[in-house]
């Protein structure tokens, strides 16, 4: 189905306008053109105010001294007739079989950017993106990836601050590397202490049993000697005293001897460990600790690096749901929630590239509606309107705007309420109703 547009309006008694007559061009751009307060924008105020409804009637919309009331009337190009007249400036709309219809009817091709374009490119950037998004079909979905990556990004930002506290912690922990990588137990050099002191303590007792046999050794000398006087009587006596003397110094060379192999280990070494083990320790767990901390900071290193990852995967799905929508214009897209064309954002854009953004999204809003109106033109120069009305005509869109001036590039101009070198109407100022010397609907 072709876009609908506008063939013909004639419009009289709305604000500045007394009496005019216009055909747009069906493709590409036409230029109302004119001197300040002369009618211009009462042209789009009156097109937006017949095809819009209520809420764009203007708020003194009969002409000042007019005694006759507005009267509008737009032909479009699917056949519809809609008019506006009479003391309230009632509706009609008459389908070319004759048929009468309202507002409803014109609200399906009627979109209602296209009667306020301004007030699309004067919206925020992220509003801009969002009307895109929203026609395009793929604002939820991309919401949704901007989310996650938000999300990711905090997670990812929360992830480096911690891998960085961690791996800073771990270069100001000291290291040791002369000592054992674990802890130390000191309960083996006890009981390696413990088996010398009982061997230590062995070679005492048999020091003490010398000791003891030698005091025996001298009880029984005395003992011979208080007997001498008795040998007779205490011969058998004297003789077993003698086994047990020979065999008591047999005793003393054989303890002699083993005293004299004897010979105590000393134990510095193994206190002087013990004393030491608890530095050797507090290193080790030193080294434990640094060891931890480079391990912790290592893994949220990793995470961070995962972090990144899903992110760069969640800014590619963004990217290939926006290459694979149908997007109005080749080269528009939507990055970081701002529209983009060419690679600009929109306060980057040219005008005319701002025109053609706004006018494509505004006919992917409602394919039905094929024109747009625009107002104040003034600001663009003659290369802009030039580019903007080719890429109008190219499309097959139809745009009617407004321009103070009255050069060559103005398709009709407005002067004191008419068309210049059109035929006027005698004019109707505090008089009774009259009829204009050409009626609505004629051309």
């Amino acid at each position: 189905m072709d876009s609908i547009k506008i063939n013909k309006l004639e419009i009289e008694n709305v604000k500045r306008i007394k009496a005019v007559k216009i055909e747009p061009s069906r493709d590409g751009l036409t230029i109302v053109g004119g001197n300040n307060n002369q009618g211009k924008t009462s042209v789009l105020d009156s097109i937006a105010w017949a095809l819009g409804g209520e809420k764009y009637r203007p708020s003194q919309a009969v002409r000042e001294g007019s005694v006759i009331p507005p009267n509008l009337k737009v032909v479009m190009s699917n056949g519809l007739v809609v008019e506006r007249k009479g003391k309230n400036s009632s509706l009609k709309v008459t389908d070319p079989d004759g048929n009468k219809s309202g507002q409803q009817l014109l609200n399906e091709f009627v979109e209602q950017l296209a009667l306020d374009l301004p007030k699309f490119m004067e919206s925020s950037g992220k509003e801009k993106a969002q009307t895109l998004l929203k026609i395009i079909g793929v604002g939820d979905q991309l919401s949704c990836l901007e989310t996650k990556e938000k999300e990711l990004s905090s997670h990812r930002r929360t992830i480096g601050q911690i891998a960085d506290q961690k791996k800073k912690f771990a270069d100001e922990q000291a290291y040791y590397p002369d000592v054992p990588d674990e802890l130390v137990s000191p309960s083996e050099l006890i009981r390696k202490q413990q088996e010398i002191l009982a061997r230590n303590g062995e070679n005492q007792r048999k020091r003490d049993r010398l000791n003891e046999i030698t005091a025996g050794k001298r009880r029984i000398f005395d003992d011979m000697n208080r007997i001498d006087d008795q040998i007779a009587d205490l011969q058998a006596r004297k003789d077993r005293m003698k086994q047990e003397y020979d065999q008591a110094v047999s005793d003393e060379e054989t303890a002699k001897k083993t005293v004299a192999e004897l010979q105590d280990e000393s134990t510095a070494e193994l206190e002087a460990s013990i004393a030491d083990i608890e530095e050797i320790n507090r290193k080790v767990r030193a080294n434990l600790d640094k060891e931890k901390a480079e391990d912790d900071a290592r893994q949220y290193l990793e995470q961070y690096a995962s972090l990144t990852k899903q992110i760069e995967d969640a800014r590619q799905a963004k990217k290939d749901l926006l290459v694979n929508a149908d997007l109005p214009l080749p080269e528009l897209s939507v990055k970081d929630g701002e529209l983009v064309y060419k690679g600009q954002m929109w306060d980057n854009m040219s005008g005319s590239d701002r025109l053609k953004v706004s006018t494509a999204i505004v006919r992917k809003l409602n394919p039905k509606c094929g024109f747009v109106l625009l107002d104040k033109l003034e600001q663009m120069d003659m290369q802009t309107l030039n580019e903007f009305g080719q890429w109008l005509h190219q499309e097959g869109l139809q745009a009617i705007a407004t321009r103070v001036s009255v050069g060559d590039e103005c398709s009709i101009i407005i002067e004191d309420g008419y068309v210049k070198g059109q035929e006027h109407p005698a004019e109707d100022v505090q008089e009774a109703p009259k009829t204009p010397s050409w009626k609505v609907g004629e051309f």
